[in-house]
Order: structure tokens, then sequence, then C-alpha cells
């Protein structure tokens, strides 16, 4: 559709839009696709045997806290990008900024290991399946979250999918944390963020035809 016509659209459409109306759809998708991860998780994998140890670790929660903010960026794209004209000159360093914040952590971490543990601490034991299951896992929200810009306004498709993958791809990370039983900031730096950014990526190619409205 050309800005013209959408234009046209939007000055002669005589439907009220119910005030906050794109918020709860945004919502109810991430409420869906999160039930859909946790469900998978529970069927496939199981949470860890230890998490009762785990959650006493401050590790945890920066692994927690890292697909956290990644999720709060990836819904500041999708507010933007969900709405024809809006600036996005703020959105790539907020994205950026806990990738970064967790790329130095993994780096105070590696220097200050010894040098036999260094290899350990970006491979851990799960670097074979971590991508995958990330992944996996957030299938169900990127579903759920490209009903939900379908039925919004974005007019960057490519881009709009890319942010629904990313914000589907943060969800099913956070409910992954529950099961992995990784804790080094080397391994969310490389071995998460490969598996978050695989439904980005599938968005990206699949924006344009999902997405035109």
């Amino acid at each position: 559709m050309r800005t013209d016509e959408l234009i046209t659209m939007l000055a002669t459409s005589s439907g009220a839009v119910e005030s906050g109306s794109a918020s709860k759809r945004v919502a109810m998708a991430m409420g869906w696709g999160a039930f859909g991860a946790a469900l998978l998780m529970a069927v496939m994998l199981g949470v860890r045997p230890d998490l009762s140890q785990a959650v006493s670790r401050p590790m945890f929660w920066v692994k927690i806290g890292y697909a956290t903010t990644l999720l709060l960026a990836s819904l500041f794209a999708v507010s933007r990008l969900s709405r024809p004209g809006l600036a996005l000159s703020g959105v790539a360093p907020v994205i950026l900024a806990p990738v970064i914040a967790i790329w130095i952590l993994g780096a105070v971490e590696l220097v200050g290991a010894d040098p036999g543990e260094r290899y350990r601490l970006l491979i851990g034991r799960t670097w074979r399946s971590c991508p995958e299951l990330i992944a996996t896992l957030s299938v169900p929200s990127f579903v759920a979250m490209m009903w939900a810009m379908k039925g919004l306004a974005p007019t960057r498709l490519r881009l709009a999918g890319a942010a629904a993958g990313l914000v589907a791809s943060s969800i099913g990370t956070v409910v992954y944390s529950f099961h992995c039983p990784e804790m080094s900031a080397t391994f969310l730096g490389c071995w998460y963020l490969l598996g978050m950014l695989v439904l980005p990526a599938v968005g990206a190619m699949l924006g344009p035809r999902l997405l035109r409205w």
C-alpha cells in the first residue's frame, strides 16, 4: 500500500479505534506466546533439577535480566514499527545496550579466569543444542507476534517482522533460562544471542509477505 492510499484510508475511515487496542493486542500475543513456550518446555525439557539452588546465584538473574531487557527493547521497536511514520533513531541503541553489557561482562569474566577455564566458559555443556532450543521455544511467540503485527499498521515490513521475531526470541529465552544450566556471561553473549537471532532473521524474510495489508 502506497503512502497516499494509507492517508486516504485513514482519513475516510469512520470506525473508531478503541484506546489502547494495539497494546492489548501485543500483550495478548505475548501472553499466549509465553504460555506456548512454557508448555513446549514442560513437554520437551522440563525445568532444571537444581532450580531452587540456581535462583540464589546472581548469574541466574543476570541471565533472566539479559533476556528481559532485550524483550523490553524489542517491544519498544514494535511500538515504533507498528505505526506509520514514527522515527526509529532510538531503537538500535536500546536493542544493542543489553548485548554490549553482556559482552562487557563476558570479557571481564574471561580476563579474570584461568587460561584453561576460558574455553569451558565459552562452550559450556550445551552449546550445540542451546541456539536450536531457544529458537524452538520461541516459535509459539513468533506466530502470536506476527498475528499481532498483522493487525496493526506496519509499513516497514522487514523491520517489523524482525522486531516481532526478537520479541518472540526474548520470551523463548526467558522460558528456556529455567531449563538451561549455563551460568557464564561469555556463553550467554555468544550462544544465547545466536539462538535469539534466528527468528528475527525469519521475521525479516517473511515480513513483506505476512505483514502486507
